[in-house]
């Protein structure tokens, strides 16, 4: 397949999407990818899931600055651009947006999108104006695409939810789409941090894994108990990790906390540290299967 248009000016990705959105035809014609590169099988995953449902299709690659509070991965988080213009060639992307940080934050930049609710639990909680900066690039780069059908994986449900609810409150043109976990043969969620692990890491990581897939075959077989729930999934995370952020049963559309027992749907959601890395991981429960291999 041929490479993928290279554009890193936001007028001239507008401009690319107008002239694609004024061809007509199908729609919606075009399909958006945003990420931060380091592109892994998930990503493409997103890529091909945009294919399907549009016939032009647009990948972000941009480490936004915003998301990373003090302390955080910025600095070491992997780049490699010309590696991911290989892999995005391969599944045939017709453009890649690639902007310094000077393009998205340009001098004075002061304007933030703050999201209620949603964004105050879980990672909220522990990544004090995370979902502060990704709610405020994913608006600038879903305004510069414009209407356009948007793939976001289902790994980071948290953040689904919290783009969704910017795309329903500020009435953006978009649609926004979840799409299922993507992971390695051995159950571990594809994430561009597993690169941080060492093997020994990587092994323990798998901990994540085994504890949601029995809490997931626990709540198949009629088990409804939150603590009971929680307890499954957080004891084999706990004999391994360095820290455990939570593991912990919320509503799986507003992310309110779940006591006593739960219905049919609910979100089990892991978040811990192995070594310096931070892995998250999540079942919907009465909607996803076990996530084991």
């Amino acid at each position: 397949m041929p490479p993928p248009r290279i554009v890193r000016i936001a007028a001239e990705l507008r401009a690319c999407c107008d002239q694609v959105r004024a061809a007509g035809g199908a729609a919606p014609a075009v399909g958006f990818v945003p990420t931060m590169g380091a592109l892994h099988a998930g990503h493409l995953a997103l890529v091909q899931a945009a294919r399907k449902r549009a016939r032009f299709v647009v990948v972000s690659i941009f480490v936004n600055p915003t998301q990373f509070g003090p302390g955080e991965d910025l600095s070491r988080y992997p780049r490699d651009l010309d590696g991911d213009l290989a892999k995005l060639a391969s599944v045939g992307v017709d453009l890649v947006f690639a902007p310094d940080g000077g393009e998205l934050y340009r001098p004075g930049d002061e304007t933030r999108v703050r999201v209620g609710s949603l964004a105050e639990p879980l990672c909220g909680a522990r990544r004090p104006g995370h979902f502060e900066g990704v709610a405020t690039v994913v608006t600038k780069l879903l305004d510069v695409v414009g209407p356009c059908v948007a793939l976001f994986g289902k790994k980071d449900y948290q953040q689904l939810l919290v783009v969704r609810r910017v795309a329903r409150d500020l009435f953006l043109p978009v649609q926004i789409e979840g799409h299922p976990i993507v992971r390695e043969a051995d159950g571990l969620a594809m994430s561009s941090r597993n690169a941080y692990l060492s093997p020994e890491e990587r092994i323990r990581a798998l901990s994540i894994v085994r504890g949601l897939d029995a809490a997931a075959r626990l709540f198949a077989a009629g088990e409804r108990r939150v603590h009971e729930l929680e307890r499954v999934a957080r004891t084999p995370v706990d004999a391994v990790a360095t820290s455990v952020d939570y593991a912990e049963v919320r509503d799986a559309d507003t992310l309110a906390p779940c006591s006593g027992t739960v219905g049919d749907r609910a979100l089990l959601a892991v978040a811990c540290w192995i070594g310096g890395t931070r892995l998250i991981d999540n079942v919907v429960l009465g909607e996803d299967p076990a996530p084991g291999p």
